[in-house]
């Protein structure tokens, strides 16, 4: 019989040391799963309020609703740390990159979107790209309307078959303006229909369903923002552009 996720016993396997809050690898009987205690997040001045914990469960219901799989499914529940953050394990493909640097001299001419150059640790130029594609796309309408500060290359996992998904969201839904992501190569061009239909599917669950659930995880200033940004994107029809006095990407990039 099939272990239940939410209920099974959680073991823990391993941690991911890299991460700025306690994040564990564990496993629910057959399952890989990330495990995030609420007891191990670090407070932010930035994000004083709620739990990040809340707000990584809050973007996996905006993706369900947009209805693209940006998220992998992730839910509340106890753990051998208290409550947490629980999310499928995603094995990304080694040999695919969907954001990477290059030299300008070397960067991609097709397929591939540029956001920005700089220079390295060495001084030497160099460019940062994303792939041009439908899911990377989606991803980046995601991080407008979830207000994500934290969309580094690395928190993009590029899965064989082309599929993108993204991870690390504790870091959003903020009421002031707080979007920082490497993924500003569509800056301007115009929504799809299928864009904007997502959008708007998520505007109408904050009516009902959606709108249900996420007040058991976000405070109802954080909600109404969310619907005044799914409102503005649909209006404006485009991808934003940056704005307001703070950095535009995230820091390290990756």
């Amino acid at each position: 019989m099939p272990v239940d996720l939410p209920t099974g016993e959680l073991t823990l396997t391993g941690r991911i040391t890299t991460a700025s809050n306690a994040t564990f690898v564990g496993s629910i009987g057959d399952t890989t799963v990330v495990y995030k205690p609420i007891a191990g997040e670090k407070p932010l001045w930035d994000f004083p309020d709620g739990f990040l914990a809340h707000r990584e469960v809050a973007a996996y219901l905006v993706s369900e609703a947009l209805g693209w799989n940006v998220v992998p499914r992730t839910w509340l529940r106890d753990g051998p740390l208290g409550e947490g953050m629980v999310q499928l394990w995603q094995e990304p493909d080694p040999d695919q990159k969907a954001v990477d640097i290059f030299s300008p001299d070397d960067a991609p001419q097709t397929g591939w979107r540029h956001v920005l150059e700089g220079e390295d640790e060495t001084g030497r130029t160099v460019a940062l790209l994303h792939e041009d594609s439908v899911a990377l796309r989606r991803m980046a309408v995601f991080d407008v309307v979830v207000n994500n500060a934290d969309r580094k290359g690395g928190h993009i996992l590029a899965m064989a078959g082309g599929h993108r998904h993204g991870v690390d969201h504790g870091l959003t839904f903020h009421t002031d303006h707080k979007l920082r992501t490497v993924l500003w190569g569509w800056l301007g061009d115009d929504l799809s229909s299928e864009e904007l239909k997502g959008i708007e599917r998520v505007s109408e669950g904050l009516d009902g369903d959606l709108g249900r659930d996420l007040a058991n995880l976000l405070s109802d200033e954080e909600i109404a923002s969310l619907a005044v940004r799914c409102a503005r994107l649909r209006s404006a029809g485009r991808f934003p552009a940056p704005r307001g006095g703070m950095p535009a990407v995230p820091w390290p990039l990756f």
